[in-house]
């Protein structure tokens, strides 16, 4: 197969994809067309992965009794971190939709398989954390996927790990890292909504080299 020339203009839609590419919270009800999400999957399973041992695992949580018990978790973590900020943090924090648990169509659970046979362990003896590494590329090549689809896609993090992988109900041996809500969003942003509500704003001593 020859190589394909990535030209400038498409170097200029890349960089627009990464800028474009936002956490959304604001999501529209109506689910993708079917057949998406299965092309983002076989997308995000093109991510990079020491030895290429794949240990990512894509959960599609469909059940109502697991989504309520997954938005549980959340309101209850939720809470504990509200009340761990004070004065105008804690105002901004209340402001802020931390989750597209109540009206995004697709709900997708990530885990890592954290010592799989395939690969056969090469890449990982000194460091075994490569496994996670792994998984969380597969995670940015899907986010990106959908990006590039005008798909918007929301990582929830404040949840319980150990109770969200219970409430999943699946292989002891993997570990929990994402939950994500999925769907079309209600508006497109080029600029993080944190920035926007005045929660943080971009360093730009981050995009400096550091030299030694």
């Amino acid at each position: 197969m020859t190589q394909p020339q990535f030209d400038r203009t498409f170097c200029t839609q890349l960089d627009a994809l990464f800028t474009w590419r936002r956490d959304v919270r604001h999501f529209q009800k109506t689910p993708l067309p079917e057949g998406v999400l299965d092309s983002l999957l076989h997308t995000a399973c093109l991510a990079p992965s020491v030895g290429l041992s794949e240990p990512w695992r894509f959960v599609r949580v469909e059940s109502a009794d697991r989504r309520a018990a997954i938005r549980h978790n959340f309101a209850r973590c939720n809470q504990a971190a509200l009340e761990g900020h004070d004065g105008d943090n804690a105002q901004r924090y209340a402001t802020l939709k931390l989750a597209g648990l109540d009206d995004a169509p697709h709900q997708i659970a990530v885990f890592c398989d954290t010592n799989p046979t395939q690969g056969r362990g090469l890449g990982r003896a000194t460091m075994p954390e490569t496994t996670l590494w792994s998984a969380v590329m597969a995670i940015h090549t899907f986010w990106l996927a959908a990006a590039a689809r005008g798909i918007g896609v929301g990582w929830v993090s404040i949840l319980n790990p150990q109770e969200a992988a219970s409430t999943l109900c699946l292989d002891p041996d993997w570990s929990f890292l994402a939950y994500l809500c999925v769907g079309y969003p209600q508006q497109q942003r080029d600029t993080p909504e944190l920035q926007e509500k005045g929660w943080e704003q971009r360093n730009p001593d981050r995009r400096k080299w550091i030299m030694r």
